[in-house]
């Protein structure tokens, strides 16, 4: 038996296929669905099975397409309720497989319906594709279907993943959600690891009882993106297959006015000369997460982008969270000022330079826009905070609109983000990068010892 790992790192998921005997099954496939479906080609077998843990939040499923192409049974949790057809996963009812025996457990917390899939070969229990149930070094939040639910998805989480915890110590531990995903309650684990791995050593196995766990799992809970809301109901009703991402190259001077300008430039060019009103997004694995973020969902999308960028693989990012409508792509911001548009721009610094003010006992404005755990950590004395996605709603009180303001994050990328809501606001960005507030903090730790 052979388990291969898809990740996708921006969303910090993991899909997985499983190959025996001549057959295989997919587990938790992303929109995608290519490389899944190559992979098997490659692999020459048959696809017995795509499993689905749960409804996903965080992206649309290509369980649908993938087991339409390949010829396989889709097979959601039983309770999911979904409108389409596909084989429901009941309580420990085996899914016969040849040799391979899929055991379906009921895992709810991360959703009601969630479901975990024990893998049996001749007899013995070998993996569980865990989902977003128990995790490596944490387990699924429980807070994705609204505040209201979560206490109770927490405690019935607490019983999931000691029942996981419960199956033998060398059993494989491969869930879907991991390091960099917003569906983790804490900080995740990269891939994957074993049952008795995480008996010893996952900290929400460790908790005292029920009321502890819960306690724990919501204390530490994070923001997540704005289009998590559209996922669900999207995965129910039925997911379309994924488009073709390639993108024609657009005229600067006839754009769209209800498109948004997504800029993956790198950050200089970004800083250097934008088009007012565009998103600096430098090109990353997570431009469509940010993206997704902080514009409507499903807003028409325009890249503004340098040659040579893969544009059709952040087209393909857009895809996988059901931002469908990327209509295009501008090079460069030469064919939009010779249109007669203006471009936006402004200053950046180093963090030594930030530092070196504020030992100077310069009259700064700082705002720090990491995200509200990060800021609790410990931030920089006089600075105020606003996460980057609540900028949305307004800028926070207390920043004189005449003067300019230092923007800091982690490593720049979420200061740039920033940078287009202060100059929509008529503000003065400047924005400190590459690194951020550790860094520094550090200087200043040297400058003062």
């Amino acid at each position: 038996m052979q388990i291969t790992t898809f990740r996708t790192d921006g969303l910090g998921d993991s899909t997985y296929l499983l190959t025996h005997d001549g057959g295989g099954v997919v587990v938790d496939p992303q929109r995608d669905v290519e490389r899944f479906e190559r992979s098997v080609l490659d692999a020459g077998i048959r696809l017995t099975h795509v499993l689905e843990t749960h409804i996903h939040n965080d992206y649309v499923s290509g369980g649908r397409d993938l087991a339409h192409r390949t010829g396989a049974r889709l097979v959601l949790p039983a309770a999911a309720g979904a409108a389409f057809d596909h084989l429901p996963a009941f309580h420990n009812e085996g899914l016969p497989g040849g040799s391979v025996v899929i055991r379906p457990l009921h895992t709810p917390g991360h959703t009601p319906e969630h479901m975990s899939y024990v893998i049996l070969l001749d007899g013995e229990i070998v993996a569980v594709f865990s989902g977003g149930s128990l995790l490596v070094g944490s387990a699924g939040r429980p807070d994705l279907l609204g505040a209201d639910r979560a206490r109770q998805l927490a405690r019935l989480q607490y019983l999931s993943v000691h029942r996981l915890a419960e199956l033998p110590d060398e059993t494989g531990l491969y869930p879907t959600h991991g390091e960099g995903s917003f569906c983790t309650a804490s900080g995740a684990g990269r891939s994957v690891s074993t049952i008795g791995m995480e008996r010893r050593t996952n900290p929400v196995l460790a908790y005292p009882d029920a009321d502890a766990f819960v306690e724990g799992q919501l204390a530490g809970l994070q923001p997540f993106p704005a289009y998590y809301a559209h996922m669900g109901p999207i995965n129910l009703m039925g997911p379309e297959p994924l488009a073709s991402p390639e993108l024609d190259v657009l005229d600067p001077s006839d754009l769209p006015d209800d498109a948004g300008l997504v800029d993956i430039r790198p950050r200089a060019a970004y800083a250097a000369g934008h088009i007012p009103g565009s998103l600096g997004l430098e090109m990353s694995d997570q431009v469509a997460v940010w993206a997704g973020w902080l514009l409507p969902f499903d807003t028409p999308v325009v890249l503004v982008a340098e040659p040579g960028q893969d544009v059709e693989e952040v087209a393909r990012q857009f895809g996988r969270i059901g931002f469908d409508s990327v209509l295009g792509v501008v090079y460069g911001v030469s064919g939009w000022t010779q249109a007669g548009g203006s471009l936006a721009s402004f200053e950046t610094r180093t963090t030594g330079e930030l530092a070196e003010a504020m030992m100077a006992g310069e009259d700064l404005q700082l705002l720090d826009v990491r995200s509200p755990g990060e800021w609790e950590a410990g931030h920089l004395e006089g600075s105020v905070h606003r996460y980057v996605p609540q900028l949305k709603e307004g800028l926070p009180d207390g920043l004189d609109r005449s003067d300019s303001v230092w923007v800091t994050c982690g490593s720049g990328y979420r200061a740039f983000v920033a940078s287009a809501f202060l100059e929509a606001a008529g503000m003065r960005p400047v924005v400190v990068t590459p690194g951020g507030v550790p860094d520094v903090a550090e200087r200043l730790s040297r400058l003062t010892a």
